[in-house]
């Protein structure tokens, strides 16, 4: 994002949206219909490829707990969800991204049908928990989203949760630095732009979902991504809205800075109260 289009950001207010099932479900089959419309006939060259060995250089890794303690949602969707992730995972794992080529997310996993494995999972529709197959994908796309960011590779598309369900409790990273996924219209897209081929590897252990971005070359950079601008705000309906914005700081292998880039801005509807406390398990 240009200079200019920073400075013209403004507080976003937003407000639920009460849409009725008829709308969402012929929404739905539109942007469905354009995304495979952008797969199959577009220009973007999508990445494809799987290879079983792995890139010797680990660019960037993160892993993320299975199994959480969330508020009103119980453990038998958590450990569904752990089901799911694993037929995911294998869709992806081993995706080679050329140079020009573009990873899409959805297109790799394709759709999230029972008779694929998948089975009823956690999901968030308009701010509310639900049940749905295939649920508790969001784990695995904000998962890439965050390695992405600290790699040269550029997120090309990505979108951001509308709600926040879930108040902080052990947050190790700032809010909003997820991506909210739903076949097969919000998509996560990631652009190689650089000189070498990544590949991406995901796989779970007993406790914990992995991915690493990895490459022929180490790394020359190192990222640090941080949040500025973070606000409740009080909206005329009544409710709460959390707003920040997402930057990262891009140093050389000396701790040189190079640049200090602003990355995206996250406005969320609250679904709690903003001065509950986070000493209770969620």
């Amino acid at each position: 994002m240009s200079n200019s289009e920073q400075e013209g950001q403004v507080v976003e207010s937003l407000k639920p949206i009460d849409r009725s099932q008829l709308r969402i479900y012929f929404g739905k089959k539109y942007f469905r219909m354009k995304r495979y419309v952008d797969w199959y006939a577009g220009k973007k060259k999508y990445a494809l490829e799987k290879v079983e060995n792995r890139k010797p250089k680990v660019i960037a890794s993160h892993q993320t707990l299975l199994l959480r303690e969330l508020q009103d949602v119980e453990m038998w969707l958590q450990h569904n969800k752990i089901r799911n992730l694993k037929i995911a995972a294998k869709q992806i794992s081993g995706v080679i991204v050329q140079p020009g080529e573009t990873l899409s997310y959805w297109r790799l996993i394709g759709n999230t049908s029972k008779r694929k494995g998948y089975v009823e999972g956690m999901i968030l529709h308009y701010g509310k928990v639900t049940v749905g197959v295939g649920g508790g994908l969001c784990q695995l796309s904000n998962l890439i989203y965050w390695i992405t960011l600290h790699t040269p590779l550029k997120v090309t598309e990505r979108y951001r949760h509308s709600y926040d369900v879930f108040p902080d409790s052990n947050r190790s990273q700032p809010f909003g630095s997820g991506a909210t996924c739903a076949y097969n219209y919000l998509d996560l897209q990631i652009t190689n732009e650089t000189s070498q081929p990544y590949q991406l590897i995901l796989y779970l252990t007993d406790t914990h979902l992995v991915g690493e971005w990895r490459a022929d070359n180490p790394a020359t950079s190192r990222y640090e991504v941080y949040e500025k601008d973070h606000l409740i705000s009080k909206e005329y309906w009544g409710g709460y809205v959390r707003h920040n914005s997402i930057y990262r700081r891009v140093y050389d292998l000396q701790g040189g800075l190079i640049d200090d880039e602003f990355i995206t801005q996250n406005h969320a509807i609250m679904m709690y109260e903003p001065m509950l406390t986070t000493s209770a398990k969620y």
